[in-house]
């Protein structure tokens, strides 16, 4: 997981419309668990992860509107994110699959990105 210092939302989080700026930091040595921090409002964060850890397949098709609000010019410089419900334990916290964060590495542009895959669950066990 690169470092991302401060990343430049181009669409607020659904209700959250005054936070565009928000810092990636990571909670834990593998940078598996992160927490996504709000630059305005430092008690405002989202826990977040990368989804290989749970759920290695997971490959989200995204619109080309998407890549042109982020810039992408290259999968390799995007990295993708899944916010956390925590729950109690790892038994009982989930992820919205239906909905991940994707945040360009190159120009530190990001946006919660909400699918159209009904397949998709708001909230993935994170364990079976």
């Amino acid at each position: 997981m690169p470092d991302i210092p401060a990343i430049e939302l181009v669409h607020p989080l659904p209700g959250f419309p005054e936070q565009r700026r928000f810092a990636l930091v990571q909670l834990d040595e593998g940078g598996v668990l992160c927490q996504l921090r709000s630059l305005e409002d430092p008690d405002l964060r989202f826990l977040v992860m990368p989804p290989v850890p749970f759920f290695p397949d997971y490959a989200p098709e995204v619109s080309d509107d998407v890549v042109a609000d982020l810039e992408i010019s290259s999968p390799d410089d995007v990295v993708v994110l899944l916010v956390l419900n925590a729950g109690e334990s790892l038994g009982t916290t989930t992820a919205n699959l239906m909905a991940p964060v994707l945040i360009n590495t190159v120009t530190l542009r990001g946006s919660q990105v909400i699918l159209d895959d009904p397949s998709l669950p708001l909230a993935a066990p994170l364990v079976a």
